[in-house]
């Protein structure tokens, strides 16, 4: 079986920077057990798999150690794939997925603007034993569907910090979300850290954006914001809040395109 593959990086105009993601179209789907060994050889953060059903597409996301409930940049990169590629004559996708509900992506300009759940942190201290892990304690910390989401003072707080890997492996479904105020017309810059999910750090992250745009949205007083996550590759983001959701946009550039045999 031949299966198409796209690379693509995702939050980012630039190659070489963002997130990138494997994007794998299909007729039909594989076994789950398929699927997860192609993202493990992959060995990128996530490798997105989608369908055709009637106008729209089933879509699911696979680190290379397990399948995920959402994926920010792989589904930017699918939309890629979708509206740049496959049916360039179209404006928007909707895309359904098992526990996210329905994603829309629509193309705005250079832009891809996805259609998301807004995940607000609830007020209570994040885990002390994943805060140690970080290698400096936060000015705050709050859970946010199980994530943790560490408040620094300044961006260069967040930028220094080296996480111990292998501490966070030993608490179970441990990631982090950390975080800071921007600067240079950025409202805030964040990373993410998720070696439980087979991802120690993630270049470019959507899904912590359902998170981060609540957050900033109320700490700020504005529903539009622009983001910058400081990983090595380094994501740019907008967001906005709309009450239940987020709009988050992207650029993407195509990296690869290629053929899987299986």
């Amino acid at each position: 079986m031949r299966i198409p593959l796209y690379q693509i990086d995702a939050f980012t105009s630039r190659l070489f920077g963002g997130n990138p993601a494997a994007v794998c179209p299909l007729s039909e789907w594989l076994p789950d057990e398929t699927m997860q060994a192609i993202a493990a050889e992959n060995n990128l953060a996530e490798t997105a798999f989608f369908v055709p059903q009637r106008d729209r597409y089933l879509l699911r996301w696979f680190t290379p150690a397990v399948e995920v409930e959402l994926c920010g940049h792989a589904t930017l990169a699918s939309a890629y794939v979708v509206i740049h590629i496959l049916a360039p004559e179209r404006r928007s996708v909707i895309f359904d997925t098992l526990r996210a509900g329905p994603l829309k992506v629509t193309r705005d300009g250079e832009l891809l603007a996805m259609d998301f759940p807004a995940w607000p942190p609830e007020p209570m201290p994040a885990d002390p034993r994943v805060l140690v892990t970080l290698g400096s304690p936060p000015a705050q910390s709050f859970v946010a569907r199980g994530r943790t989401l560490a408040v620094y003072d300044r961006p260069e707080d967040v930028a220094a910090l080296r996480p111990d890997f292998a501490a966070m492996r030993q608490i179970d479904g441990a990631d982090a979300i950390v975080t800071a105020p921007g600067s240079d017309g950025v409202d805030f810059v964040s990373r993410y850290f998720a070696p439980n999910y087979g991802v120690e750090e993630d270049p470019a992250t959507g899904s912590a954006h359902c998170v981060l745009t609540p957050y900033w949205a109320a700490r700020l007083g504005k529903s539009r914001l622009t983001a910058r996550q400081i990983s090595k590759r380094v994501g740019e983001l907008d967001c906005a809040l709309r009450g239940d959701r987020v709009t988050i946009a992207g650029r993407a550039v195509l990296y690869l395109e290629g053929t899987i045999t299986v």
